[in-house]
């Protein structure tokens, strides 16, 4: 029997066989945080899912949020809003969960909304501005340029240091 997923809820594989590696090295999954649209390699992405009760574990910076069971595997999640040092916001309808895996660890990543894939060649990728903060500067490898808009490119495995990738693998 076909498992029947929700409208936020998408399979990595289901987009692309094994075959297609090379063709995902342009593909890019974009959200959006507050009024600015991010992107990070398609090749990260596990899953997308919609927003779901998220257990809290003490002692844990306020970036990340706790844990999720997802089909019976425990799951750490970073909001990622707050890593940037935004405000937070309240979870909605349109509020995702992007399962990336970063090195050895899976995370979800906590999202305002999921758009699309996008391809961006990477002549098309500029270096980030030297002016980014310290905050949220150094998580960012590059700007791809869509026509007139440009994607913020997150580097997911800068999202958490060592240290804080130690604690989830543990």
């Amino acid at each position: 029997m076909a498992e029947n997923k929700g409208r936020a809820d998408y399979e990595a594989d289901d987009m692309w066989d094994e075959d297609e590696e090379d063709s995902q090295k342009d593909k890019f999954l974009t959200f959006h945080i507050a009024d600015e649209e991010f992107a990070i390699p398609i090749g990260h992405v596990i899953e997308i899912v919609g927003i779901q009760k998220i257990t809290e574990v003490p002692d844990m910076p306020n970036f990340v949020k706790g844990v999720i069971n997802l089909r019976g595997k425990v799951i750490p999640v970073m909001d990622v809003r707050l890593r940037f040092k935004l405000q937070e916001a309240e979870y909605n309808d349109r509020t995702c969960v992007v399962v990336v895996s970063v090195g050895e660890v899976t995370i979800g990543l906590v999202v305002d909304t999921v758009s699309e894939v996008v391809t961006i060649p990477e002549t098309d990728i500029a270096p980030p501005p030297r002016f980014s903060s310290a905050a949220s500067g150094r998580y960012v490898s590059g700007m791809g340029k869509i026509g007139d808009a440009v994607k913020i490119i997150i580097d997911t495995t800068k999202l958490l240091r060592d240290e804080e990738l130690a604690a989830f693998q543990a």
